[in-house]
């Protein structure tokens, strides 16, 4: 029977990893395994290996299990975001084994499953919690060494052959050395570049890499120059085919610190290991840690003071969240330095969502809007994505705002160099949606706007988006020495063309251009521009973001866009930060905020904002979000969340119903 109060542990993927879990927990002080999941429960030998443990048929079944509280998720790399998500939705806790998973943006969509079920979620990296750890950190910020400036480490080593089915070599299974051990020695300098500045860890300022890609097409051995604030140093190295001394290194102005293999501790099994500091004048002193537990003990019992205390996330030195997504940020930098893409994260492959599920149509909180000139109907507020440069972290954010119930998605020409359309083109085609959504085409952007870049533009456009057609079209710029006829002669070509197939007009326009271009289109017999996207918040610009862009939030421009009711498609629609608590009247805060956005007018709509919130029970970027959607004119925002998170926040708008007074309040008093 299971012990009063232990956490009934529960494992998935009962492989070598599993096996050490498992004889970590007869060590631990607070917790038992009571179950294993696996999908070849005949597999010989797993009664023996897991002594004790019911064994499920399937992941599901295990997590049906009602006699578990927690899963140590022991399974090859890419399964670790799937199988969290779907134990977090079961209400179940997760540690799950190094690394988290594959890139920082998977872990936000865990983090965020983790934090909507209240459930634990840690990352396990087993010398976090051991007393190694706690010595090396305490020795660094005790001084031992002086200041720190530099650290080198390294996790290497040579399998026996080239196995490209092996878990080492396999591009399927996100092989190589930078997630399966690089991972090690990036925690650590981290860490330790933390403790020699009073912090639990410090993120790098700058990550520079290299590596070399095998024959399987993941690294073989690659290393990483982390330059931290302060000038602190970190040199680290990982290899799967090559044998490297592993020794952890950390130079200091007072002597330096030697650990082999500080990631086994005092040893799997438990017993000794040895600090060396070695001074200026070369002599050594050796502090040694002694152990007795098991090296998995530590991060079971861990979890489980977490997960009693109600916390959802390790205490240092376990990895916390925001420990967890600075490690895997650095993993992704050293990944995308040396090429290194995954095919199970390409579009070919990757056509379910993260949680392994086939995209569907969702009944969301988004509702949806008719538009004159566009079909279907669209969601009340554009995706915009501009930031992502990998299809597999884009894919997570379009699959959550299109199962949200959005369908309208913002791209342009610029954007990323282009990478931002053939991200969309790849995620509509892959999961065969283009009938379902509506997309926002931008081009002519300057220097390059001239009327015979739109068609050559649209064109490109057009490939890499993988359709015939955009459903809005917008030129990105103005050029003022450029008759608007020429322009609207331009777009009126492509609409007959059937290139543009709903309105076009212009992005960072005037009014008095606007107006030009209707008058010239109803003369001439022209298709009439019908949608305009400039700026419009509650709070209103004061200075251009960028040259040539143009605010819609003024007095003179609502009076307009209430007479001609032109929709706009609303960019930076909940003023960059200002409504967040980075805004305040003593001038703190970035440049941009400052420039842009503060003034005594907008800082007054600001606190009308926060005590609207307050009474709301919402906070003030909602209410000033729900400004923009509650417009007497067609208002359509243009949101650009780079999380599950901050999608959810952003949609929280929609729980709130302005009056026309409450309107008028806000933006006047």
């Amino acid at each position: 029977m299971t012990e009063p109060n232990k956490i009934r542990w529960g494992i998935i993927g009962p492989g070598a990893i599993a096996k050490a879990f498992c004889n970590g927990l007869k060590d631990s002080e607070s917790g038992v395994l009571a179950a294993i999941g696996t999908r070849d429960p005949d597999r010989p030998g797993l009664a023996d290996t897991f002594p004790g443990a019911r064994i499920h048929k399937g992941y599901d079944a295990l997590l049906a299990d009602p006699d578990i509280d927690a899963v140590y998720i022991a399974l090859p790399h890419p399964g670790h975001a799937e199988w969290a998500i779907k134990t977090a939705e079961a209400g179940k806790h997760a540690l799950v084994e190094k690394p988290l998973t594959l890139t920082a943006f998977e872990a936000h969509a865990m983090i965020h499953a983790a934090r909507k079920a209240g459930t634990f979620l840690g990352e396990g990296f087993m010398y976090r919690q051991h007393p190694l750890t706690l010595k090396l950190a305490e020795l660094v910020r005790s001084g031992t060494i002086g200041e720190v400036r530099l650290i080198r480490s390294s996790f290497g080593f040579a399998m026996p052959q080239f196995k490209p089915e092996h878990r080492i070599y396999a591009n399927d299974l996100a092989g190589g050395g930078i997630l399966d051990v690089g991972c090690y020695p990036v925690s650590m300098a981290r860490l330790i570049a933390g403790a020699a500045t009073g912090q639990d860890v410090l993120e790098p300022a700058k990550v520079t890499a290299t590596g070399h890609l095998g024959q399987s097409g993941v690294d073989e051995w690659a290393s990483a120059l982390l330059q931290f604030p302060g000038g602190i140093l970190a040199d680290v190295s990982c290899s799967v085919s090559l044998s490297q001394d592993n020794v952890l290194r950390i130079f200091g102005t007072k002597g330096r610190i030697e650990v082999k293999d500080f990631w086994f501790g005092s040893g799997l099994a438990g017993g000794s290991v040895d600090i060396r500091i070695v001074g200026l004048d070369d002599v050594v002193e050796t502090v040694t840690v002694e152990e007795r537990r098991h090296l998995y003990s530590f991060e079971a019992d861990a979890a489980a003071a977490a997960i009693r205390a109600s916390r959802q996330e390790f205490a240092w030195p376990g990895m916390s969240w925001a420990d967890s997504l600075g490690n895997l940020t650095v993993l992704d930098k050293w990944r995308q330095a040396i090429g290194l893409e995954y095919e199970i994260e390409k579009p070919q492959r990757r056509t379910q969502t993260l949680k392994g599920t086939p995209l569907k149509r969702g009944n969301g909180p988004i509702p949806r809007r008719t538009v004159p000139g566009l079909t279907p109907e669209i969601s009340a507020v554009a995706l915009g994505f501009e930031d992502f440069r990998t299809f597999s972290s884009a894919a997570i954010l379009l699959d959550a705002f299109y199962e949200a119930g959005g369908n309208l998605f913002d791209t342009a020409f610029v954007y990323g160099a282009g990478i931002t359309e053939k991200l969309f083109g790849d995620w509509q085609s892959s999961r065969g949606v283009r009938q379902e959504s509506v997309i926002i085409g931008k081009g002519a952007h300057s220097p390059l706007c001239r009327p015979e870049f739109i068609g050559q533009q649209l064109t490109q456009s057009l490939d890499r988006l993988k359709t015939d057609h955009v459903d809005v079209y917008f030129m990105h710029r103005d050029n003022l020495d450029v008759p608007v006829g020429e322009f609207v002669d331009a777009m009126d070509a492509e609409v007959k063309a059937g290139r543009i197939r709903g309105p076009f007009g212009g992005s960072n326009w005037t009014r008095e251009r606007f107006d030009e271009a209707i008058a010239y289109a109803d003369r001439t017999g022209k298709q009439r521009p019908g949608a305009l996207s400039n700026n419009f918040a509650l709070s209103e610009m004061q200075d251009a973001i960028w040259p040539g862009c143009i605010s819609s939030s003024d007095d003179e421009w609502k009076a307009w866009l209430m007479a001609r009711q032109i929709p706009n498609f609303a960019w930076s629609s909940q003023g960059r930060g200002f409504f967040t608590d980075r805004a305040g009247r003593d001038k703190q805060g970035d440049e941009e905020l400052v420039r842009v956005w503060y003034s005594e007018r907008n800082f007054a709509r600001r606190d009308r904002t926060i005590e609207l919130a307050h009474r709301l029970g919402k906070r003030p970027i909602h209410v000033a979000l729900a400004f923009v959607l509650a417009q007497p004119f067609p208002s359509v925002p243009l949101i650009g969340p780079r999380t599950l998170g901050e999608l959810d926040d952003s949609l929280e708008a929609f729980d709130i119903a302005l009056t026309p007074e409450e309107v008028a309040w806000l933006d006047r008093g």
